[in-house]
């Protein structure tokens, strides 16, 4: 299983940091201008960023894998034309390439974990469809927090070198929750309110695609692979990363974590700015009249 790699790899990393340090713990990174000061840290080599690495001309690499090598390489459902973000979590984690069954029995934990507390599904359903989506997303996931485990074993006095384990599942039961979250709020606020069950055969994001109403459509399905998998992980330095693991730096557990991480999100400089190109883009529509504007039509808008 997943779990069970990530705990073989554990003394091996801790080593290598350990070694590192030795080595190179005083070696200068570089300088530090007024200017990066001011401007949020830009530029500044402050992190060790292991799962990923963007770069402005060529793009986003996942463990030194292009987006056409993850595409290319990690296994496939039956029948589906994209790789899962279910394969592309046990490469980020493990840093190796899962064979199908190993991409599968990330799937199969995922759907043993997906369901909502009566509580969450009731608060989210009272929530007036006027509060933004991001708004009653981060509700649901602080609410979750109600069953945290690392918040649970820590108060009862675990060991810091087994942290990594209540952790673990932290985050295993709130990625499993996270579709039905998401799907709940958008058929409440867009659609007719009704809400569909998880599919235990199916992978996350087909079950993703079905919650949110079009499960049927295999190429929706694909496209949600394909979606998930490519904004999985941006390095750690843009604003909802960032926050999520500076929280997580207090032992703030997974939910309170990914809680602050989704409230940096929903800011217009960051994720809210897919919505605010969306409104752009139907006002022009609105102004230039036609769903098929000439390039001149919109220069000039």
């Amino acid at each position: 299983s997943l779990k069970q790699r990530v705990a073989e790899l554990i003394p091996e990393k801790a080593a290598e940091v350990k070694e590192v340090k030795q080595k190179y713990g005083d070696r200068v990174l570089g300088e530090t201008t007024v200017n990066m000061a001011y401007g949020g840290m830009r530029g500044i080599k402050g992190m060790i960023w292991d799962t990923s690495l963007l770069d402005a001309n060529e793009g986003i690499r996942f463990r030194g894998m292009s987006i056409p090598e993850v595409q290319e390489n990690l296994p496939k459902p039956k029948g589906a034309s994209e790789t899962t973000p279910e394969a592309l979590f046990w490469l980020l984690l493990t840093g190796e390439v899962p064979t199908a069954a190993q991409a599968q029995s990330v799937t199969d934990e995922l759907n043993a974990r997906a369901e909502l507390p009566q509580f969450v599904a009731d608060l989210i359903d009272r929530c007036p469809t006027t509060l933004h989506p991001m708004s009653q997303f981060s509700l649901a996931v602080n609410a979750l927090q109600h069953d945290s485990q690392f918040a649970k074993e820590y108060h009862a006095g675990i060991h810091r070198s087994k942290y990594w384990d209540p952790v673990f599942e932290d985050s295993l039961n709130l990625l499993a929750k996270l579709p039905l979250v998401a799907s709940r709020i958008y058929r409440n606020v867009f659609k007719d309110g009704k809400h569909a069950a998880i599919d235990p055969a199916a992978d996350y994001s087909q079950n993703f695609a079905t919650l949110l109403g079009f499960g049927e459509n295999s190429e929706f399905a694909d496209l949600m692979r394909m979606y998930l998998v490519i904004h999985s992980d941006h390095e750690g330095g843009n604003v909802s990363a960032h926050t999520t693991h500076l929280v997580g730096s207090a032992l703030s557990d997974p939910y309170l974590s990914f809680a602050a991480g989704l409230n940096g999100l929903a800011g217009p400089l960051h994720g809210l700015a897919n919505q605010e190109v969306l409104r752009w883009i139907l006002n022009m529509q609105t102004e230039i009249g036609t769903d098929t504007p000439t390039e001149e039509q919109i220069r000039e808008y």
